[in-house]
């Protein structure tokens, strides 16, 4: 039975070779950065979630070593039996008002946090309403519950059913969702949404959805991981940049990125709601707590953010000269204001083997991104995802787009 396994797993594996669908993972020989080192040569690095430069941020580093110092390298335990410290309590109260809610629970990660969200809060008599290109967390975490799904299609808010081009299949708009919920006769109701979608950079149109959740009594829930910290005003997220804060119900978020990109992360929520967790959240409950110095890196970072806006300022400035320059120069950009800058192929025969290609010559003129394709995204939906940091200064950024240009013009893509 084992040979068999394997047999069976190399011709599978053969097939995503084959495919240019097999996810190669480049060493990294140096701290996360804008210049990292690949096979010892010295790179720019246009593919991280390090929105801030937070992840060898000096102050966050230093947090981080009195963490250990002062609180150890781990807790060895779960937070209801002997791992709560009193300074995740501090995390918690932190991130809870830097967010505009009442209080928060932590996890080691986001994932786990949309793994733990759904399946305490809704039954088989609710419904769970989710945005068709939600994240695999979400996903995962719908999954989990027995409440009744539906499914809208992305960031259709009209009450419709009509044939998604994109698909062939038949799709629903959010309203027309919650109208059959309605019918249904479900308890509760909550729409699921990325508050930024991560392989295009679009974000959710939270004012729409907190328009309709209200009309429907609905609950609104947003994964805010590629946002909290830097978008809206002052960064808060984009329940801020959609100027409806304090009209979602649930946040989840991530430290994992502007944050620091350590590790960990949060259910951000009524009293009520996070209370319920820390009773029922079973990746909550049955997973060891957040490590000191992840949660002091993390407050650093908290304070850090609250005392000034200078890292998001300059991100949206580094987000809109590499946006205009690479528009001007003829590539295919999903359009937005987020740092997540999708550079697509799709309209080109063998898309995804071009992406690659693109990518590898991108390695040889010092600049690292990487090539995204099915099935992470929809088939012939081919990119290079680009990722604009607070940490790359202007010469980093024409740095990549005349590298761009240059391998544009060779594979006539530009």
């Amino acid at each position: 039975m084992q040979n068999s396994m394997k047999e069976y797993l190399r011709g599978e594996l053969k097939q995503l070779e084959d495919k240019n669908l097999y996810k190669h993972e480049r060493i990294i020989e140096s701290p996360q950065g804008p210049e990292i080192i690949v096979k010892g040569k010295k790179v720019l690095n246009f593919c991280a979630n390090n929105y801030l430069g937070l992840s060898s941020h000096p102050l966050l580093i230093e947090a981080a070593h009195k963490g250990i110092d002062s609180r150890g390298f781990g807790l060895s335990s779960v937070r209801f039996i002997c791992g709560t410290q009193d300074r995740h309590k501090v995390l918690e109260k932190k991130l809870a008002d830097f967010l505009g809610m009442e209080d928060a629970i932590l996890f080691s990660s986001c994932f786990d946090a949309n793994g733990g969200v759904f399946e305490p809060l809704f039954k088989e008599n609710d419904a769970i309403i989710t945005d068709s290109l939600n994240h695999a967390s979400i996903i995962d975490g719908v999954r989990l519950s027995k409440a009744n799904r539906w499914i809208y299609k992305h960031s259709d808010m009209r009450d419709v059913e009509e044939v998604d081009p994109a698909t062939g299949k038949m799709a629903k708009g959010l309203e027309r969702c919650l109208k059959e919920a309605n019918e249904s006769g479900v308890r509760f109701k909550v729409i699921a949404t990325d508050g930024v979608f991560s392989m295009d950079g679009d974000i959710a149109k939270l004012n729409e959805i907190c328009n309709l959740a209200e009309k429907y009594d609905a609950l609104v829930m947003v994964d805010d991981s590629h946002a909290t910290g830097f978008v809206g005003k002052t960064g808060r997220g984009t329940h801020e940049f959609n100027n409806v804060m304090g009209r979602v119900d649930i946040i989840t978020t991530t430290f994992g990125k502007a944050l620091g990109g350590a590790s960990g992360g949060a259910i951000v929520s009524s009293q009520e709601i996070v209370d319920w967790m820390r009773n029922n959240a079973r990746p909550y409950l049955f997973s060891n707590t957040v490590a000191p110095a992840v949660v002091e890196g993390t407050i650093a970072a908290l304070d850090l953010l609250s005392s000034s806006t200078d890292l998001k300022d300059k991100l949206e400035r580094n987000t809109q000269v590499f946006r205009k320059a690479m528009t001007d120069a003829g590539f295919d950009i999903l359009p937005g204001v987020h740092p997540i800058t999708p550079i697509m192929f799709g309209k080109f025969e063998n898309s995804s083997q071009l992406a690659v290609e693109f990518a590898n010559r991108l390695l040889d003129e010092g600049i690292y991104v990487t090539p995204f394709s099915f099935p992470v995204v929809p088939l012939h939906k081919d990119r290079i995802r680009v990722q604009i940091s607070a940490a790359h200064e202007l010469e980093h950024l024409n740095r990549a787009i005349n590298a761009f240009i240059k391998i544009g013009k060779e594979l006539k893509i530009i």
